[in-house]
């Protein structure tokens, strides 16, 4: 009965972002939900859970509320969810968050597989994974396509830039996965409904004996000073002919010097 944590991350909803006049991103109002790749990592661990018999439980570390996205974490099949809530969390990087995280997981006790997505939609720096297998002194998997647990025999189909990997762990072991594992499952009414009576263990950063000298601006390795959206101009070329013929021809041309059609 292997238990399964999933971390969790409640992530921008980046396809509501807008950008002011000066370029800056506007995130003030956008809503938020569960990271993409977090959510396949959810998906996988529930399908292990259920042909394995095991348990699933969530963590999160946020500064605003939760509840909600871990809400429907449990009634995607998460068992139990563990909310770290801390004012003291703002503007913390990954190696911040990682700490946190790797404090509420030795907490909460015994486990034998962590799943984390690839990277955040939001932020898509790709290193909460690496830095909690470092933190826990235990082997990490990046990018997993493909995920097979036996007994304590874990075994990952990885992705690469040119090629697929097959490696093989020993378990507690960390595992990233990308999208293409799987397709997440939309929770049934009957499942939302279980998932209100599901328990919420919230923690505050003195409950894991965290000082917020290691958390917040103090805590991280590097500070943002600024997001904005990428510029982008059209090149406004008008492609004029006496006959459609003769526009389209000049088209192709055109498509073909500028590299975004081949001959």
């Amino acid at each position: 009965m292997p238990r399964i944590i999933v971390c969790l991350k409640q992530a921008i909803d980046v396809s509501q972002l807008k950008a002011d006049a000066n370029g800056r991103l506007i995130t003030a109002g956008v809503s938020r939900k569960i990271s993409d790749f977090d959510k396949n990592a959810l998906e996988e661990a529930v399908r292990l859970k259920e042909a394995l018999d095991g348990e699933v439980v969530t963590v999160t570390a946020s500064v605003e509320d939760a509840k909600t996205t871990i809400r429907e974490a449990l009634a995607m099949g998460g068992d139990k969810g563990y909310f770290i809530n801390d004012e003291a969390l703002q503007n913390s990087d990954t190696l911040a968050i990682s700490f946190v995280l790797a404090e509420a997981i030795k907490k909460i006790g015994q486990f034998d597989l962590i799943l984390c997505g690839e990277a955040s939609i939001d932020g898509f720096s790709a290193q909460v994974g690496p830095r909690l297998a470092e933190l826990l002194n235990i082997p990490v998997i990046t990018y997993g396509r493909k995920i097979c647990l036996e007994g304590s025999v874990l075994t990952v189909e990885r992705i690469l830039e040119d090629r697929y990997e097959t490696v093989k762990a020993s378990t507690p072991a960390i595992v990233t996965v990308t999208k293409e594992i799987n397709e997440p499952r939309i929770p049934s009414l009957m499942a939302i409904m279980k998932a209100s009576k599901k328990e919420i263990v919230t923690w505050r950063l003195t409950d894991l004996g965290v000082s917020p000298g290691k958390v917040g601006e103090a805590g991280s390795g590097i500070r943002i000073l600024d997001v904005k959206a990428p510029k982008v101009e059209r090149r406004r070329v008008l492609i004029e002919g006496e006959t459609p013929n003769e526009i389209a021809e000049k088209l192709v041309k055109s498509l073909i010097q500028e590299g975004v059609v081949g001959r």
